[in-house]
């Protein structure tokens, strides 16, 4: 995912709630969100060149997340698939933050992240831009391409416009997903500066990126409520078109 929002623990039917979108080049061969053969307590999408995922949860209840951290001039082409942080924890038998730990102690290998792990009962950050790993309180998180929070356009006008929708006893996950679709660029002047050209960081700014090679590719909202009922929904866009098909999975964590 290049776009999260997750409410913790504040919602009054709701113990999670996640809400983002997945950039990534067109020419990547992905799989849509469904139980993997291999591993069939996972559901998820999946990358089909390093096997990983970008968000994934187990009918365990376990869920992790990932983003890429932003830094062109820092990427070592050598580096091994960060979507294997996100499934590496689903398949672990160990606590979210003994994960995270693990991960910590070797995180300057990859490229730059943002990695949740955790469960609709506790969530952990880490990020290897950052020092250290951080449980969540309960709350409302917005995080993009930069750490946790970060107070970037799309995040911020992101938290705005979902904020509403979550209020509702029953939240509907198309309200949700119509908001994640919204392509408005943002001003020059909110931009952050992340090393790219003036014309890549506009294109990249938007909630939905459009670009003719690398774009928004999937949405996806989850749903956990306090019976630990399970509504995972993700929408695959057709990348012409911009046309979509909706998946929807339902499951009760044990």
């Amino acid at each position: 995912m290049c776009l999260i929002f997750i409410s913790f623990q504040q919602h009054p039917n709701y113990k999670l709630i996640v809400a983002g979108n997945r950039d990534e080049f067109y020419n990547r061969k992905t799989a849509a969100a469904n139980y993997w053969s291999d591993y069939p307590q996972i559901l998820g999408g999946r990358d089909l060149e390093a096997g990983g995922t970008w968000l994934g949860m187990s009918t365990s209840g376990k869920i992790s997340m990932l983003t890429n951290y932003r830094d062109p001039k820092n990427i070592n082409p050598a580096a091994p698939s960060r979507g294997q942080l996100v499934s590496d924890y689903l398949k672990s038998t160990i606590t979210a933050e003994a994960y995270t730990r693990g991960v910590e102690s070797d995180g300057k290998k990859y490229n730059g992240f943002n990695l949740i792990v955790g469960s609709p009962e506790e969530l952990w950050y880490y990020s290897n831009y950052r020092n250290g790993i951080t449980p969540l309180a309960p709350g409302f998180y917005g995080i993009s391409n930069h750490l946790l929070e970060s107070p970037w356009p799309k995040v911020l006008i992101g938290k705005q416009k979902i904020s509403p929708v979550l209020r509702p006893n029953i939240v509907d996950p198309e309200q949700v997903l119509e908001i994640l679709y919204d392509d408005q660029v943002a001003d020059d002047d909110q931009l952050p500066d992340t090393g790219l050209t003036l014309e890549r960081e506009r294109a990249l700014s938007s909630m939905f990126i459009k670009t003719p090679n690398y774009g928004s590719r999937c949405s996806t909202v989850v749903l956990v409520n306090k019976s630990n009922e399970v509504l995972f929904t993700e929408r695959v866009y057709d990348l012409e078109t911009f046309n979509y098909n909706t998946n929807t999975f339902r499951f009760t964590i044990p």
